[in-house]
Parts: structure tokens; sequence; C-alpha cells
């Protein structure tokens, strides 16, 4: 199954150190850009990771990074697929 678009721009968001976060990987959470469980059934898993430092973060709504969880501007290649 592939992810579902959740957004076609990255969002930012605030992380603190050395907190864990888990980015949604599937799409469909509610609480985008992190997990609220929605996956379940999709065969798709979120993506934890813990913050290195607090700082503001432009995380993937597309799900086609391959920076995971962050934007690496894949949302750009949407129009032209």
């Amino acid at each position: 199954m592939e992810a579902e678009i959740a957004g076609t721009q990255p969002i930012e968001v605030e992380v603190q150190e050395g907190k864990t976060y888990y980015w949604c990987a599937c799409g469909r959470s509610k609480r985008q850009p992190f997990c609220d469980g929605a996956h379940k059934g999709t065969g798709i898993s979120p993506s934890a990771f813990t913050a290195g430092g607090t700082e503001t973060m432009w995380l993937c709504a597309c799900k086609r990074t391959l920076d995971k969880p962050r934007c690496d501007g894949s949302h750009r290649d949407l129009a032209k697929g």
C-alpha cells in the first residue's frame, strides 16, 4: 500500500531536544505530521525519531521524502507525476 498524500507543503514544527516523536508515514493521521494510530491495518508504520536539539523542523506531508521525516522537496514532483 502506498501512503496517502496528507499535504503538498512541508509542516513546520518545533521539537524539543531528547524528546521522541512519531512521524506519520501513512498519511491518514488527523494530527499531521504526527501519528495518531490511523495506520493500523495499512502495513505502514510511523517513523520514530528523537530530536537532537530544540529546533524548528520542516516535516514531510506528502509522504514521499527520502529523508524521513524531514521534507526533501519531493512534493515538488507530485504535479509532474
